[in-house]
């Protein structure tokens, strides 16, 4: 949702409305993850997808009578087995989704929004999207760690809504939750779409080497907030690291120690570590396994040969690494692709971060049975 926000804002300034269709639900093999929003402008203009092209279509229909009439709608879409070129989705999956229309009044609360965002603040939009109330249907909430704006309408309502959503606002989740038709935890009448931002993940590199020039501009293309670091300045520089956020000179493990008081460490980061040298290896590799494992990042990839690796493990054994920190270390790093240039291995590296933030196997799909898109 919050992509497309940011073009809404000005047309909203200057006294248009816009319609907001957004995925709230995606099932089997569905294209798009719950969240994925399409802006329709006054002028009949599109801004972004909420199916890659299956359903834009009639999510188009759909939108052009919100906009006249500005009442809410709630789509369900999936597969015709009678008519594949039916509108509907041919891969498989069902896809529903919410069409709102958004009115010149809200451009200060959008316009507030999308500056939490610009600025990397944790926001979420609620909208309640299903009601035995045809009139609470399209209310909304806008919903921060220490504050929220707008209202259901209802003071109770408010407030079990507001602090359920706190919690999915932790975790950055976009989602739909149930509540009762006044805002009772124990009821299902009241069905409400939570679309939160959280900040970017964070890829963390430590070693400024040719790889981690290629790791850092394949890490932003995965949407990955990026610092590298090194103790060594002579190489750590902007220049050699354009696709960097951030370039830090520093020893590795101070800099983690420092980023873990600073609360900058999650279990959405990971970790490269680059420089196969054992006096930076050993002190950052022991300081991000022993982190708590709530904020212990997901993944720890080691750039190294196998018999690199091994005199790493007995380095970090000898420093006092359990056999369960070893074990977090992905080593030799990356998947087989057989890659030879830095391109191909920060490639390979991307690939197994990534099936490994979702469960994915790195195998073939034409070898895998199932659906593609697994949630």
């Amino acid at each position: 949702m919050f992509e497309v926000l940011s073009e809404a804002v000005a047309h909203l300034r200057r006294g248009e409305s816009v319609v907001l269709a957004t995925v709230t639900d995606a099932q089997g093999s569905s294209p798009r993850d719950p969240g994925a929003s399409m802006l329709v402008l006054a002028d009949g203009t599109v801004v972004g997808s909420v199916s890659g092209g299956c359903v834009e279509g009639a999510v188009y229909e759909i939108a052009q009578e919100v906009m006249a009439d500005g009442v809410p709608a709630l789509q369900e879409f999936g597969y015709s087995d009678a008519d594949a070129f039916a509108v509907g989705l041919t891969c498989g999956g069902i896809l529903t989704v919410f069409v709102q229309r958004i009115d010149a009044g809200d451009a200060g609360l959008v316009s507030r929004i999308v500056e939490d965002v610009d600025a990397g603040r944790p926001v979420a939009w609620v909208s309640v999207v299903q009601h035995p109330e045809a009139d609470w249907i399209g209310r909304r909430v806008v919903v921060r760690p220490d504050s929220h704006e707008d209202s259901l309408g209802e003071r109770f309502a408010d407030h079990a809504v507001v602090s359920d959503v706190r919690g999915v606002l932790v975790a950055g989740d976009s989602r739909l939750m149930h509540f009762g038709a006044g805002g009772e935890r124990m009821g299902n009448e009241m069905e409400i779409f939570v679309s939160s931002f959280q900040p970017p993940a964070r890829m963390l590199i430590f070693g400024a080497v040719d790889f981690a020039a290629a790791l850092a501009q394949q890490s932003s293309i995965l949407g990955f907030h990026v610092t590298v670091c090194d103790a060594r300045a002579v190489f750590a520089t902007a220049k050699r690291f354009p696709a960097a956020d951030e370039v830090v000179v520093d020893w590795p493990h101070r800099y983690v120690t420092r980023e873990v008081e600073a609360g900058r460490i999650d279990r959405r980061t990971a970790v490269c570590v680059l420089t196969h040298d054992a006096k930076f290896d050993v002190p950052v590799l022991a300081a991000v396994t022993g982190l708590p494992e709530e904020i212990r990042p997901f993944y720890i990839g080691v750039m190294g040969s196998r018999t690199t690796h091994d005199d790493r493990i007995r380095r970090l054994t000898e420093a006092g690494a359990t056999d369960d920190a070893v074990a977090m270390l992905s080593s030799p790093i990356g998947l087989d692709l057989r890659g030879r240039t830095p391109q191909e291995t920060a490639l390979s590296i991307a690939a197994e971060i990534v099936a490994r933030r979702w469960g994915g196997t790195g195998a073939p799909l034409v070898d895998v049975s199932g659906p593609i898109h697994v949630r």
